[in-house]
């Protein structure tokens, strides 16, 4: 008896430490949504009543649970909540009834297994990203009564392979049908005003669009990596063309820009691989074109060399500027000629132009920018004349060609990444007009072996000279107060090191993974050590 009361004891004491199993509850199958009623039966969802459903945010969670596969929208509903059937990513069928006159934000969002959805002709508003990644959606009819579509409203439906704009839409927003890889046509009515940034952007399916005399404005990326683009007609009401608008359209072989035209953004028609020709309107009061070429109506600047265009070209001596990714992705072109007229090289203006042997920067060169002749595989050398007062951030980046640079002591400033992965480079002289070495301004220059940092640079920024891994001597002057983060990471190649006493601090891993260092010497002046 005793033993038989022993085990239960022990029993009950052992079930008492077990944790607390929860028991289910059912998940609720009925409830309220604004001024609706929902009801869940098994996988459908029905919404009944009048007026407008909740709306909803990423975030929280909605009440029917995202396992829907088909929902019933009843008559009398007005408007579908933000996000209402978010991640609801089993559903293949909705039921939408002409009572609903607004579809609105996200309303559909990942819903991937739609394939499609009929828009009743009550509704006047779709959402921003309302079936945003719907990636099944295959068709879908948009009424008249639709007078916007929303940013990204269509984004990611990649099996949607044609789509018809009523003449009722002003506006088709920003990235409304972005990355809709499958759109092999598209209908834009002439009641659009604006098409927005990136509104077409990398549909590749696209072959030809014709853009109706409505349209005053082409925003930034609107058709940008549409690769199987191969025309495009420009109307005349068209007055601006966004920066990057047909960009990477790498299909596309000619272009002409109307008279209407007073602005063309930076890229607008950079990186379009077999693009020979941009033929601009004789009344343009703003641009011009001369063999193909697009330049401002004076010829002073020079806008886009297309890309197209091959073997060596000479800049005529009108031009003073060379614009921003004029001559970016020339692939073909192997040398080029500025004349000493041109005072400034815009940002990206020889970017990846990987044939390019040969270019010699005038005397009358005053600034280099950003990533100006960044990927130019094909330089082994480089002078930079000293008109130059500062080379900008990556204007050198990747060229692992450049085995010598001369930077003459007329610059005060080298920019961020200015010769990082310039692989083969194997010396470089500091002007002592320098003031700064700036983050990854020579990192992973591999074959540097030495440099000399003149006693005008007062800091060293993050990971300026990383991964030099031939590195064997550097000699810091005792104008430097900074050393950057990683500023000399894996220069495994450096066996002493000697810190001037101006220095007060030295960043996170400055000389870490320095594998042959033997020796260093760091000054009572340094207060922090990251």
């Amino acid at each position: 008896m005793k033993k038989l009361l022993s085990t239960l004891l022990i029993t009950v004491l052992l079930i008492g430490m077990l944790p607390a199993i929860a028991i289910p509850v059912s998940a609720a199958t009925s409830g309220t949504t604004g001024s609706c009623t929902w009801t869940l039966n098994g996988t459908e969802l029905t919404i009944s009543g009048n007026g407008a459903m909740e709306n909803y945010t990423f975030s929280s969670s909605l009440p029917w649970g995202t396992s829907v596969t088909k929902v019933t929208i009843g008559n009398g509903v007005t408007s579908i909540g933000d996000y209402a059937f978010k991640y609801c990513t089993r559903m293949t069928s909705v039921t939408i009834p002409d009572s609903v006159t607004a579809i609105s934000d996200h309303a559909f969002e990942y819903c991937s297994r739609l394939t499609s959805v009929t828009i009743p002709d009550s509704v006047a508003i779709i959402g921003d990203g309302a079936f945003y990644n719907c990636t099944r959606l295959t068709s879908v009819t948009i009424p008249d009564s639709v007078t916007s579509i929303g940013d990204y409203a269509f984004y990611y439906c990649e099996g949607l392979t044609s789509v018809t704009i009523p003449d009722s839409v002003a506006i088709i927003g920003d990235g409304a049908f972005y990355y809709c890889e499958g759109l092999t046509s598209v209908t834009i009515p002439d009641s659009v005003t604006s098409i927005g940034e990136h509104a077409f952007s990398s549909c590749d399916g696209l072959t030809s669009v014709t853009i109706p005399d409505s349209v005053t404005s082409i925003g930034e990326h609107a058709f940008s990596s549409c690769d199987g683009l191969t025309s495009v007609t420009i109307p005349d009401s068209v007055t601006s063309i966004g920066r990057a608008a047909f960009s990477d359209c790498s299909g596309l072989t000619s272009v002409t820009i109307p008279g209407s035209v007073i602005t063309i953004g930076d890229a607008a028609f950079a990186g379009c691989k077999i693009l020979t020709s941009i033929v601009v309107d004789t009344d343009n009061a703003n641009y011009c074109s001369e063999n193909g070429i697009l330049f401002s109506k004076d010829k002073t600047t020079l806008l886009c060399y297309p890309a197209g265009k091959s073997s060596t070209y000479v800049i005529p001596d009108t031009v003073t500027s060379i614009g921003n990714s004029a001559f970016y992705f020339c692939t073909g072109l192997t040398s080029v000629t500025i004349p000493n007229s041109v005072t400034s090289i815009g940002d990206d203006a020889f970017g990846y132009c990987f044939g390019l042997t040969s270019v010699t920067i005038p005397g009358s060169v005053i600034t280099i920018g950003d990533r100006a002749f960044r990927e130019c595989h094909g330089l082994t050398s480089m002078t930079i004349p000293d008109s130059v007062t500062s080379i900008d951030k990556s204007a050198f980046s990747g060229c692992d060609g450049l085995t010598s640079v001369t930077i003459p002591d007329s610059v005060t400033s080298i920019g961020d990444g200015a010769f990082e992965y310039c692989s083969r480079l194997t010396s470089v002289t500091i002007p002592d007009s320098v003031t700064a070495i700036s983050d990854h301004a020579f990192e992973y220059c591999s074959r540097l072996t030495s440099v000399t940092i003149p006693d005008s640079v007062t800091s060293i920024g993050d990971d300026a000279f990383g991964y030099c891994f031939g590195l064997t001597s550097v000699t810091i002057p005792d104008s430097v107060t900074s050393i950057g983060d990683y500023a000399f990471y894996y220069c495994e190649g450096l066996t002493s090191v000697t810190i001037p006493d101006s220095v007060t601090s030295i960043g996170d891993y400055a000389f870490s993974s320095c594998d042959g260092l033997t020796s260093v010497t760091i000054p009572d002046s340094v207060t922090s050590i990251g």
